[in-house]
């Protein structure tokens, strides 16, 4: 099975920028997946709080996640929890600051047209995976994933928290790793 980490709040499954739509097209169409093995949150769903608390049952129900797959933000985010004052437990909707909407217009036309918010996997869903695999490239990362490798475990830098996982890998190329 695979779940994904979040989806943009608003845009329909048949957007070419939603996550459902790229999982399929550059995933789930292409390998032998059983019907009802995907999961993506539902970024239509006009109730967030439903679809998030949903989402994580149907996690739960189904023993966990063994694996999950994290990139990293410029600021040190994982999936779209954004630094801020605490770490958000569950799956939850969030306001997307700046820095990501402008790191994400690349994908859009223009960055008006990148969604303000999102669904995404929390903090303590996230924590809750047997092993966690980080891939990190670019010299641009560099700082964050020193930040959560070496800094200290802060909201501020989401992704620090990794830090109390028992099983974390990291894949990062030289050049995120330069401030190593």
């Amino acid at each position: 099975r695979t779940w994904n980490l979040d989806e943009y709040e608003g845009l329909p499954r048949t957007n070419d920028q939603s996550y459902y739509y790229f999982m399929h097209e550059n995933l789930f169409d292409h390998v032998n997946l059983p019907e009802g093995a995907t999961h993506v949150l539902n970024g239509m769903n006009p109730d967030a709080e439903a679809e998030c608390k949903a989402y994580d049952e149907a996690i739960e129900e189904a023993g966990g996640i063994d694996i999950q797959l994290l990139g990293l933000g410029h600021d040190g985010h994982i999936a779209f929890n954004e630094p801020q004052d605490d770490f958000p437990a569950g799956t939850h909707c969030v306001e997307l600051n700046p820095m990501t909407i402008e790191a994400n217009s690349r994908f859009f036309k223009s960055a008006d047209e990148v969604p303000k918010r999102a669904y995404s996997m929390g903090i303590g869903s996230i924590m809750k995976a047997r092993k966690i695999l980080v891939v990190v490239s670019g010299k641009d990362k560099a700082e964050a994933l020193k930040k959560v490798l070496c800094g200290p475990v802060t909201p501020q830098v989401p992704g620090s928290i990794l830090q109390f996982h028992q099983d974390v890998t990291v894949v990062a190329d030289e050049d995120a790793l330069s401030m190593l």
